[in-house]
């Protein structure tokens, strides 16, 4: 199975958007990184949403 290279934008947009990292940066993590970050995000922005 192929990792898509539109799933691969989204996370380093995702991740730029929130932790202001270069493209670079991110796109130099392991894809286990990339998603545990994106993870991580998600956790923070729906804590947040929850008014936590």
């Amino acid at each position: 199975m192929t990792y898509g290279a539109d799933r691969l934008h989204e996370e380093v947009a995702y991740v730029a958007y929130h932790f202001h990292w270069p493209r670079t940066e991110i796109m130099g993590l392991t894809h286990a990184d990339r998603v545990r970050h994106v993870e991580e995000i998600a956790r923070i922005n729906t804590r947040m949403n929850e008014g936590r």
